[in-house]
């Protein structure tokens, strides 16, 4: 019995040892607890400081820091060509090795920590340098967080907007396409302490279906800019964005309305030439739509100092509803000139008559011999004998079609009018032909 005693002792102990050892390893463990120790541990007083930037390749201190940058574009809301700027929200995103952040986690438990406050780690000290304006997001909460890695990786996300400027060359408006560029830098460490690269792989992200109201997004190139000055060399990336507009606003806009104004100034060609108040208010009303019409477009553009395919368009249409105008002033007075030379032949015709009623009257008052009265007749009928034998010996002149069609119209000024029927369309087309040409085929060259 003695000895049985002690064995059964040992083995109740041993069954309470396994009992409790199966309980610490089913108990759960508070990572939350772990993550503030943990962050206690690596960003506590007098450990850890933000002002010193963490160590380069391999954990040197002479070699730079190396940042990756990706971006992911979540809208463009406007292209201002007035002002040349562009709007646009996007989520910034910078990663980085900061080995003084390492931590240990939990056998892979613990994935990563997570800040809400930047100032907490050291921060590359970007900024873009085309911006004109820009802010963070704070609703509900502000858009931005720091993930720190087992490893040391440093993971920071914003999300911010931006308007940033944009410079264009607007001598193919609206047949044009812009790039613009998002151009991101350091600002005081120079590149033997900080480098940017973009991150492998894919650097710029876009939200599908991005919807631009006047613009399409073609193409996205990226790339570096490093900048040189006095102060040293420093640390650039730059994405362009290419941006091709949409030329079927203008087409409805600007440049159907302008044809019908100019086809609208050529029913005057048509109107009788009698018509003034009719033709006079049409030229000058045609005149002054088109010069509204041009000033409107020009008022939503930059005054530049070269010529813009609009530019273009617009004078040449404006030159037509003037010279539609100019058309009726010749007409007018080729109106007049041919009624103050009508009135001219028909002065001269009446003292022709005259002169020659006087001259029979005379002829029979005379009191001559017969003999020397017949002897005048005799020879002119003679003359008039051998004229008319002259005349079928004679071939007559022939007449080109252009100059037998003419002579349909007697008046000087309903041909100024026929010919402007035919001259100001045909020579409008052939505006139309070399204008579409050269300015499309001017495009495709240049992007190639």
């Amino acid at each position: 019995m003695d000895v049985t005693r002690p064995s059964c002792a040992l083995l109740v102990l041993l069954v309470l040892y396994i009992l409790n050892l199966a309980t610490c390893m089913n108990a759960k463990i508070n990572f939350r607890e772990k993550e503030k120790q943990i962050l206690d541990q690596i960003l506590g007083p007098g450990r850890y400081d933000a002002r010193i930037r963490p160590s380069g390749i391999n954990g040197t201190g002479e070699a730079p820091t190396l940042v990756r940058v990706n971006l992911y574009l979540r809208s463009i809301s406007k292209i201002d060509d007035y002002k040349m700027e562009y709007s646009v929200q996007l989520t910034f995103r910078e990663q980085w090795l900061d080995e003084r952040l390492k931590f240990n986690n939990l056998g892979g438990r613990l994935k990563y920590l997570t800040l809400t406050e930047a100032n907490r780690v050291w921060m590359p000290d970007l900024f873009f340098s085309n911006e004109k304006e820009g802010h963070f997001h704070n609703i509900i909460m502000p858009n931005v967080y720091i993930r720190i890695f087992p490893n040391g990786n440093v993971l920071y996300s914003i999300r911010i907007s931006l308007t940033l400027s944009c410079p264009m060359n607007l001598k193919l408006y609206p047949l044009d396409k812009q790039t613009c560029s998002l151009r991101m830098a350091s600002y005081g460490w120079t590149t033997d302490d900080l480098v940017f690269l973009w991150k492998e792989g894919d650097p710029v992200q876009v939200v599908k279906n991005l919807h631009l109201p006047r613009f399409t997004l073609e193409k996205f190139l990226t790339d570096y800019c490093n900048s040189k000055t006095n102060t040293g060399e420093y640390s650039c990336l730059k994405v362009d964005l290419l941006f091709k507009r949409e030329f079927s606003y203008y087409l409805i806009q600007i440049y159907i309305p302008c044809c019908m104004l100019v086809i609208v100034s050529w029913v005057s060609f048509w109107l009788d030439q009698g018509a003034v108040p009719a033709r006079v208010s049409l030229g000058v009303t045609t005149l002054l739509t088109m010069a509204t019409q041009s000033s409107g477009i020009n008022a939503s553009l930059p005054p530049v100092s070269y010529t813009k395919a609009i530019d273009v368009w617009t004078g040449v249409c404006l030159t037509f509803v003037f010279g539609a105008l100019l058309e009726f002033a010749l007409v007018n007075y080729a109106s007049r000139s041919d009624m103050h030379r009508e009135n001219m032949k028909k002065t001269r015709r009446e003292m022709e008559a005259a002169a020659s009623m006087d001259a029979a009257s005379d002829l029979l008052d005379t009191d001559s011999n017969t003999t020397f009265a017949m002897k005048p007749l005799m020879r002119g009928g003679v003359v008039d004998s051998k004229m008319r034998q002259c005349e079928i010996h004679m071939t007559p002149p022939r007449k080109n079609c252009c100059r037998l069609w003419m002579s349909k119209f007697p008046t000087r000024s309903k041909r100024i009018d026929v010919i402007s029927r035919i001259t100001f369309p045909l020579v409008f087309a052939l505006f139309n032909l070399a204008y579409w040409s050269t300015y499309l085929f001017r495009d495709e060259d240049e992007e190639k």
